[in-house]
């Protein structure tokens, strides 16, 4: 199997330049392009199996978003923000389409990276030709987002790998039944060893910003303008729902197959929030719906 190529690309925010990290799999002169967004504490290397698998038919770029992974940290925290990585990921795919005789791109989202497809698929003349929503929707549970908002900004250090490894399988229990190794990459890919020997979390905790700021009326607005989205998405859409979620709940799921691009619905089993895409019979769902004609 050929290995990915990292490589990056310099994006802008209001308080200065980033560089964002980026995997890409597959022949590098494929005009067709699909690029994988992780949800927000995990990295680009949640998609290597998925990338893989889809590598004979796609160029398949996978960034670290901004904060996270091998990116930069932004110099302000306050954009931590959804806006500023959809401008980040069109300065992306300007990049990975330059040879292109258009823009267009294929789109994997799971929970975060899905939020901002669906925000980019929403706009007059979007690259997005085909959308995949991995476990998230224009409703966001309030307690699921108060769990995710306290976990992303806890400093939490752990004395060795294993033990990270633990703290990792614990707070992503809902992911669903993994093997050992499939953890020990979960693991891995998030956590990292620092000049001390202690093992942290390889995102900047400064994440936690934005969540802090949420009120319930900010909370009302956004979803009003998530909504607003996502009825302008006029691309093929593949919503994926993981039956146990609590972040995306069946009644919003079913809500979103009547309006805007209408999705097809796909349910995991004995999956909460968010499936990994890592096993075969996930894969499977997402390469059906993005080679179907």
């Amino acid at each position: 199997m050929a290995e990915p190529r990292l490589k990056s690309v310099q994006c802008s925010s209001p308080a200065g330049l980033h560089r964002m990290a980026y995997k890409e799999w597959g022949d590098p002169a494929n005009p067709r392009v699909l690029v994988c967004v992780h949800g927000v504490t995990r990295v680009a290397d949640d998609f290597d199996a998925l990338a893989a698998s889809l590598s004979d038919r796609y160029r398949v770029v996978c960034p670290d978003v901004v904060g996270r992974g091998r990116s930069d940290r932004l110099r302000d925290p306050g954009h931590y923000i959804v806006p500023q990585y959809v401008a980040d990921m069109v300065t992306l795919i300007a990049r990975v389409t330059a040879n292109n005789e258009d823009e267009a791109v294929h789109w994997v989202g799971t929970s975060m990276g899905g939020l901002i497809g669906m925000v980019l698929a929403s706009f007059a003349d979007s690259p997005i030709r085909k959308l995949v929503l991995n476990d998230i929707g224009p409703v966001l549970d309030g307690a699921a987002l108060a769990r995710i908002g306290e976990y992303i900004g806890q400093d939490v250090r752990f004395a060795s790998f294993d033990e990270g490894a633990r703290f990792v399988k614990e707070v992503s229990a809902s992911f669903g039944p993994h093997s050992d190794a499939e953890w020990a990459k979960l693991a891995r890919d998030v956590l990292v060893q620092e000049p001390n020997g202690e093992w942290v979390r390889h995102y900047d905790l400064g994440l936690a910003k934005p969540f802090a700021a949420i009120t319930p009326e900010r909370a009302e607005q956004d979803q009003a303008a998530l909504w607003a989205a996502f009825d302008a998405i006029r691309c093929p859409t593949l919503l994926i729902r993981g039956e146990q979620s609590d972040l995306l709940s069946r009644a919003t799921a079913e809500a979103m197959t009547r309006r805007g691009p209408k999705p097809q619905l796909a349910e995991i089993p004995g999956v909460g929030h968010a499936p990994t895409l890592m096993h075969a019979h996930q894969i499977a769902i997402v390469r059906n719906f993005l080679l179907s004609e």
